[in-house]
């Protein structure tokens, strides 16, 4: 198996993994030489410094043959609490028994009998912290004419070592090791979560129909990088698949404009030379329908073909206020009335001409279709944009509802029967509507007709 790179993910995590275990694993060897409290070896200045104050006590008591009295006065209480600073020493025989003239509870000199028999080899001085109490020894001297080992206590002023702090302070510890791995892993996350967000926002676009690559997807860990190419290939390949479904349905309404024209000039020949009949008049009529089903499938096509191409932040108010206001109008004009609640100043993202066209076709029906009443109500509610149009007209069965989007679907009732329609609007309006992912349903109407209720996604506001 071959090693992790460091330019993918697993090289990534596997290196930091190792890299805080390195670290661990210094901080436990080098612990030992930082910590005060192990025995260790006395530094140099130290032990020449404790070499002269053993020469001094030989030389101050030399004369003196009780070792009481030395050791009384080697024990003076500013001595032996140590508040002026000076070092407080102690006397020892050979078997460990400490010799003082004190009561053995005291805090110093039980740490002395627990640095006495922690030393193994008498000939070899070594340094111990108890606390903020410092002991080294021993070294022979020679009182009252009889060798002894002789300690020397300090009061410790020096700040501990910093890792001797975090370990006598678990919390302290704890926050040690957060502070240390909060960056890596801070990096890590940040390394995981980028291309992964970049990625969500790619999908997100896509899901919206905007089939567009993105090159920042391909950057970053290898594993991204290749889910990112990945991704792109995918969008070309759905956008070429696309594009050339709706192309083959140009091309198709294109080559039978041709033979439709060429009928409807045979049908007016026919016409010329025999005169009007229900037959040709038949002809002339599906030929026409024939013909606006042509031109709703290219402008199907047309709008469908770079709608994501053609995307721009519009306000709500420039896209459907001059629609709205003409199909008042013109329902004016039919004897109906048409009302509106004023359009919200929000901004939504689309294509311009696929949602005008979309809302144009709904008021129109509203307006075919109702008897003398079409009210449009639309507001924003958080981030989404509620449209409902309501006619007064006979309204759908309940078991059609969901049907009337589909193409080529006409109502069966009376709605339908005398409209000529081809079944392709409703459905062209569906298509225009999820295309900004959006959602679209028709139910019945307070009015007594049909209610058509559409949802949009607004700009978030900033």
């Amino acid at each position: 198996m071959r090693l992790p790179k460091i330019t993918s993910l697993y090289g990534r995590i596997f290196a930091i993994f190792w890299f805080t275990m390195f670290l661990v694993l210094m901080a436990v060897l080098a612990l030992p030489h930082l910590d005060p409290r192990k025995a260790r070896n006395i530094p140099a200045d130290q032990y020449d410094r404790f070499i002269e104050a053993k020469q001094e006590i030989e030389k101050q008591y030399r004369g003196e043959t009780d070792l009481g009295r030395i050791l009384f006065r080697m024990e003076r209480p500013g001595d032996r609490h140590g508040r002026d600073g000076r070092p407080r020493f102690f006397i020892t025989d050979y078997d460990g028994n400490i010799l003082t003239t004190l009561k053995q509870g005291d805090f110093q000199l039980k740490a002395l009998k627990n640095f006495v028999t922690s030393i193994e080899q008498p000939d070899q001085p070594k340094q111990k912290l108890y606390g903020r109490f410092m002991l080294s020894g021993p070294l022979p001297v020679t009182l009252a004419n009889k060798k002894y080992l002789l300690y020397v206590g300090m009061r410790w002023n020096q700040p501990p070592p910093f890792l001797l702090r975090m370990f006598d302070h678990p919390f302290q510890l704890l926050l040690a090791v957060m502070l240390v791995s909060t960056p890596l892993l801070l990096w890590l996350a940040w390394a995981l979560s980028q291309p992964a967000r970049r990625l969500e926002k790619a999908a997100q676009r896509v899901a919206k129909g905007e089939f567009v690559t993105d090159p920042s997807l391909e950057k970053g860990t290898s594993e991204f990088r290749q889910a990112g190419a990945s991704f792109n290939r995918m969008v070309e390949a759905v956008n070429q698949m696309i594009s050339g479904q709706q192309r083959l349905l140009s091309d198709i309404s294109h080559e039978l404009r041709s033979p439709l024209t060429r009928l409807r000039m045979a049908n007016a020949l026919a016409t010329r030379k025999q005169g009007e009949s229900n037959e040709l008049q038949r002809i002339d009529t599906e030929a026409q329908r024939l013909e606006q089903m042509i031109s709703e499938l290219l402008e199907l096509s047309r709008m469908q073909m770079n709608s994501h191409l053609d995307r721009e932040e519009q306000p709500v108010a420039s896209l459907w206020e001059e629609i709205i206001q003409d199909a008042q109008f013109e329902a004016e004009q039919m004897g109906k009335v048409l009302q509106y609640t004023p359009l919200p100043e929000r901004h939504i993202s689309g294509n311009p001409k696929l949602l005008m066209s979309a809302i144009e076709n709904i008021i129109r029906n509203a307006i075919y279709y109702g008897k003398d009443q079409v009210i449009i109500a639309i507001q924003a509610i958080d981030d989404t944009l509620h449209i409902v149009v309501d006619d007064n007209g006979e309204g759908v069965p309940e078991e059609e509802l969901e049907a009337i989007f589909r193409p080529f679907y006409r109502v069966s009732t009376a709605r339908d029967r005398h409209s000529g329609g081809t079944g392709l609007g409703l459905s062209i309006t569906e298509s225009a509507i999820r295309q900004h992912s959006g959602t679209i349903k028709a139910e019945r109407s307070d009015l007594g007709g049909l209610r058509v209720t559409i949802t949009l996604p607004l700009v978030k506001r900033r």
